[in-house]
């Protein structure tokens, strides 16, 4: 490699390097974790089982979305909440939010499904779950959602039964 090419590489990597200035700029602006933490907060405590908390940390994160990617989850998380809550009018209510937002959010679309089911609105469901498929066709929750709504709409009755009664005269 000649001195010139050197010259040029290095001329290169110093104009990479970020001055003093900028680096105690960058400094100031980096941040950490989540940009809403109260939605962060919120899904945690959904996951773990905790519907009071995380529909509380969800509401309060959904009040200072930054933007459609905030909102569209808040109020998906808000729709699986209510659903853990059996506030199905408000389940159904969040999704359709979400959904005017991302209209292929899959799992705002199987959130509310679930919440159909519950309610007994097999036909909205079923559109639902037909479209969650589509977009996300190997999603497990999709087919969770799936069986409950086939055993709502189509109850297996059972095939064998077991006669567990004791014989009096042994």
């Amino acid at each position: 490699m000649g001195e010139k090419s050197l010259s040029i590489i290095v001329a290169c990597l110093f104009l990479l390097v970020p001055t003093e200035e900028a680096q105690q700029d960058y400094q100031y602006k980096t941040v950490i974790g989540p940009a809403n933490s109260d939605l962060a907060s919120g899904a945690d405590a959904l996951i773990r089982g905790n519907a009071e908390d995380g529909v509380r940390l969800t509401l309060r994160g959904l009040a200072s979305a930054a933007n459609k990617r905030e909102r569209v989850a808040a109020n998906s998380n808000l729709c699986a909440g209510y659903v853990m809550l059996r506030e199905l009018d408000k389940a159904v209510n969040h999704c359709t939010e979400a959904l005017e937002e991302d209209t292929r959010h899959w799992r705002a679309l199987s959130n509310r499904a679930l919440a159909l089911v519950h309610l007994k609105r097999y036909d909205e469901a079923e559109a639902d779950l037909d479209r969650a498929e589509i977009i996300a066709p190997y999603s497990s929750k999709v087919k969770v959602v799936r069986s409950i709504w086939r055993d709502a709409v189509d109850p297996v009755a059972p095939a064998i039964i077991i006669d567990d009664r004791r014989d009096t005269e042994e």
